[in-house]
């Protein structure tokens, strides 16, 4: 049992869109990523996904409706919610979601995760 510096973490990456694995626990991984730009329309039909800025403003785009998350704030997309993510600049991101949780979720594309990096 370690403790976790979410800091030095960061600090081990730099591209965008790509999540890294930072812990495991109850068959849920807790995920860093850092953002720029727009994302890709998805929705995870299976499990609902928690989005933690840690640094920076996430827009989540629903298609009703923009929220913008904040640094300490947190947003949960719940399952079969179309979203996507923007950040107009580099954002900083804790996800808490299950293991099976692809990226993508429906959208297969060149930014789909299969296999996740753990640091």
């Amino acid at each position: 049992m370690e403790k976790v510096i979410i800091a030095d973490k960061l600090g081990l990456f730099s591209e965008y869109w790509s999540p890294k694995i930072v812990g495991e626990l109850n068959g849920q991984h807790i995920k860093l990523v850092k953002l720029k730009g727009e994302f890709v329309w998805h929705k995870h039909d299976d499990e609902d996904e928690m989005f933690l800025v840690i640094e920076g403003v996430l827009k989540m785009e629903l298609r009703d409706k923009t929220i913008e998350i904040h640094k300490n704030e947190f947003l949960i997309v719940p399952k079969g919610t179309e979203h996507r993510p923007v950040a107009d600049k580099e954002v900083s991101v804790m996800l808490f979601e299950p293991a099976s949780t692809l990226n993508t979720g429906n959208t297969e594309n060149e930014l789909t995760q299969h296999k996740l990096e753990t640091l």
